[in-house]
Parts: structure tokens; C-alpha cells; sequence
């Protein structure tokens, strides 16, 4: 008898706006291509058509922006990160 198992995708656990800020507050510790993954793991949470939508990006440009190798601009990331109910700040 064989296991099926599927990968993890930490999109199906961030559940509340809160579960998302705090998501996307760990990923600064990281490098920029981590948080770059965050940001389209909890857009993909919240749902990409709705995060594009809000951010004033089309869905395809928001896929590509956000896909591993992508390299999206600042002002992407901040229309993103509001989208998602959240600011960027330097403290």
C-alpha cells in the first residue's frame, strides 16, 4: 500500500486578515525573494483575482510578478501589501 501525500502550501492555513499580517511580518526577517514568496502565498490565500483587483494590476501580471524568479517593482509590492490590508514601514 502506497501513501499519497501533496505538498504543503501555507496559503490553505492563513485564514483571517490577521493570520496574513502576521504571515507576511515573519517574511521581512527574510531576503527579498522570501518575502517576495510570501506575498504570493497570502495573495493566493486571499485570492488573487480579489488582491489584483485592489492592487490595480491585472491577475496574469500579478501571477507573473510574484512567480519564483519574478522580479516585481517596489510600487507592485506596496499596492500588494495593501491589497492585503497591510502598510510597509521601516522602524
Amino acid at each position: 500500500m502506497t501513501t499519497k501525500t501533496r505538498p504543503f502550501d501555507a496559503a490553505e492555513y492563513l485564514k483571517t486578515d490577521e493570520d496574513i499580517k502576521l504571515f507576511l511580518q515573519d517574511a521581512t526577517e527574510g531576503t527579498a525573494e522570501e518575502f517576495v514568496h510570501a506575498l504570493n502565498t497570502a495573495a493566493r490565500a486571499k485570492g488573487m483575482s480579489e488582491v489584483a483587483k485592489k492592487a490595480g494590476v491585472t491577475r496574469a501580471s500579478l501571477y507573473k510578478s510574484l512567480a519564483e524568479g519574478g522580479c516585481p517593482r517596489f510600487d507592485t509590492i506596496s499596492k500588494v501589501a495593501k491589497a492585503l490590508g497591510c502598510k510597509l514601514s521601516v522602524v
